[in-house]
């Protein structure tokens, strides 16, 4: 066995170059050659790219401002009151959209009157009762066991309350799930364990986190914390839901991980924000402001840290709000697809000229 392992290596060994010299050799690399293009005179209009570029990384790498603000947008103060709590509130909040006032007034107007009647009413019958059939007052009772007018008294009092009670209640649910118009605002809303994120389709997709600020003293030197300018403490939030008052908005929700719930009280705004499904509303602010509000389905141990901040803006400081966060007006994008053409259109015309002009030089020579 030794003998044969010996004379295979021999032969091996006798036939590794012969093998080596039959072999391809590899293609050398073809040399890389560089054109050179001929000399170009720069012009204003092509020097602004190689400057805008290092400013453009400049202002990405600036740190961001203490209260939120950036060029061209300051977040608004809330005011006192209004978009928020009360302290010993027992009534809504005052509200600021076309809905939330309808049914303030249903509540005000009908229901509270309605009840306040029937709760008195209810009362002086009991208090009849007790003082006219009592044993002393009325020792012999009477076996009246029927009453047509009575009977058909507390029939119909109760069917022309829930009526009355039923057809603004009906006229308030269908408003409140009108579809929102073709040219509404469309902001997505998406729930997180536990901070909201706010998307803008309309203005190029860019997405706005949004988280609650902490006090001054549960941060480390150097990050944001939350003042006055914030609105309240829990409900203050470093980057607000931007919109436009006055404007048809279209609110998509939906969730990341478990269902949330989108709620702004003064805004008569709530709707379920569930992992896999968009739902949609319409709402539409009808004056400028800070309006708060907070996730109201448990959604885990932060579901109390995750509060809502609706910043309503007249609609030119929400277009120079969208501009400042990268992102640019519908109109816009329209207006710079259309903007390529003419330039296309020009150059052309530009090299048809070129080659005239070299023949004219040379004569000239």
């Amino acid at each position: 066995m030794n003998m044969l392992k010996k004379i295979l290596i021999v032969l091996a060994a006798m036939t590794m170059p012969s093998l080596a010299m039959a072999q391809t050799a590899n293609p050398a690399p073809a040399p890389v050659t560089k054109e050179i293009a001929a000399p170009v005179v720069a012009t204003p209009a092509a020097a602004v790219p190689e400057t805008a570029a290092p400013a453009a990384s400049a202002e990405a790498a600036a740190p961001k401002s203490m209260d939120g603000s950036l060029p061209g947008y300051t977040p608004m103060k809330p005011t006192e009151g209004i978009g928020m709590p009360k302290p010993k509130e027992i009534d809504f909040q005052e509200q600021f959209s076309e809905n939330g006032q309808y049914a303030k007034w249903i509540n005000n107007s009908i229901l509270l009157p309605i009840i306040t009647v029937i709760s008195l009413f209810v009362l002086g019958l009991l208090l009849w009762v007790i003082i006219r059939f009592n044993r002393r007052a009325n020792p012999v009772p009477s076996k009246t066991t029927h009453n047509t007018f009575i009977e058909i008294v507390w029939t119909l009092v109760p069917v022309l309350i829930l009526l009355g009670i039923a057809y603004p209640s009906l006229d308030l649910l269908a408003k409140q799930f009108k579809p929102a118009p073709a040219d509404a605002v469309t902001i997505k809303v998406t729930g997180y364990q536990w901070y909201w994120g706010y998307s803008y389709p309309d203005h190029g997709g860019f997405e706005v986190v949004s988280n609650m600020l902490k006090e001054k003293g549960d941060v480390a030197p150097g990050e944001r914390f939350h003042t006055e300018n914030d609105g309240p403490g829990q409900l203050a939030v470093d980057n607000r839901m931007v919109v436009p008052a006055g404007v048809p908005l279209r609110i998509q929700t939906t969730a990341a991980d478990v269902i949330h719930a989108f709620a702004v009280p003064s805004l008569w705004f709530k709707l379920d924000a569930v992992p896999g499904r968009l739902n949609e509303k319409s709402l539409t602010i009808t004056k400028p402001g800070v309006y708060f509000g907070q996730c109201s389905e448990l959604c885990g141990a932060r579901h109390g840290f995750m509060p809502i901040a609706v910043e309503a803006l007249p609609p030119e400081k929400f277009a120079a709000w969208v501009k400042a966060q990268g992102g640019q007006m519908p109109g816009e994008a329209a207006a710079a697809a259309a903007s390529p053409a003419p330039a296309a259109a020009a150059t052309p015309a530009a090299a048809a000229t070129t080659p005239s002009a070299a023949p004219a030089a040379a004569v000239t020579k």
